[in-house]
């Protein structure tokens, strides 16, 4: 398996023809399994549940429409995505579901590890934490897609993104409800002024456990 870590920002439509070629090479043969380590300059992608009220400003950065799962989705500096390349049917793991399952407890051990408390929750894709009695934001994203049981796309952690830009999309398609608001948060505003290459350095460690513990 190969490790990388882009040190400048990675155009989302780059990564995009990166990851297909890495992918096809993955299922004939060529290459290894990736894990890419990176960061893109401000986009928003739309997966394939995307849905066009939620995007409530096209004009403000690039729009991307993706073969992922998921709905819309900001990326951008201070926010540390990780593209997953993996071959499940060589790892005898041909279960998408409990792949992204896979994916979100690895960021909640993450998110441990710098004492915040994340969960998952049913019918809403990704990672959230409570801000408060009536609130839970979004701190991490997920989205995957699989060709041949070899994996792409991955996961988005907040770091330290300017959260005014999430302003533009609807996260997930979830909309607030008289009893509860849902948002968007980043280990900045959560209080944790954690470094990226500390944050890498966790998560890095979380995966392996992980991937060990799963067989994937």
């Amino acid at each position: 398996m190969e490790w990388k870590f882009s040190q400048k920002p990675i155009l989302y439509s780059d990564a995009i023809m990166q990851m297909e070629k890495r992918v096809n090479d993955i299922i004939n043969d060529y290459a290894d399994e990736l894990i890419w380590f990176l960061e893109h300059p401000s986009v928003i992608t739309g997966g394939t549940s995307a849905k066009a009220d939620d995007l409530l400003n096209k004009d403000l950065f690039p729009v991307h429409m993706t073969g992922r799962g998921g709905q819309y989705t900001y990326h951008g500096p201070g926010q540390q995505v990780v593209y997953l390349m993996l071959n499940l049917e060589k790892r005898k793991m041909m279960d998408i579901k409990k792949y992204v399952l896979m994916l979100e407890n690895w960021i909640i051990s993450c998110l441990k590890k710098f004492s915040i408390e994340g969960y998952i929750r049913k019918g809403r894709i990704g990672v959230w934490v409570p801000t408060s009695k009536t609130q839970e934001d979004k701190i991490a994203a997920i989205g995957v897609r699989v060709k041949k049981w070899v994996t792409y796309h991955g996961i988005a952690l907040n770091i330290c993104p300017d959260l005014s830009h999430f302003n533009v999309i609807n996260p997930c398609g979830i909309q607030n409800t008289q009893t509860q608001t849902y948002g968007v948060t980043s280990l900045k505003a959560l209080g944790k002024n954690i470094s990226t290459k500390e944050v890498q350095k966790t998560m890095i460690k979380e995966l392996k456990s992980a991937l060990q513990a799963t067989d994937i």
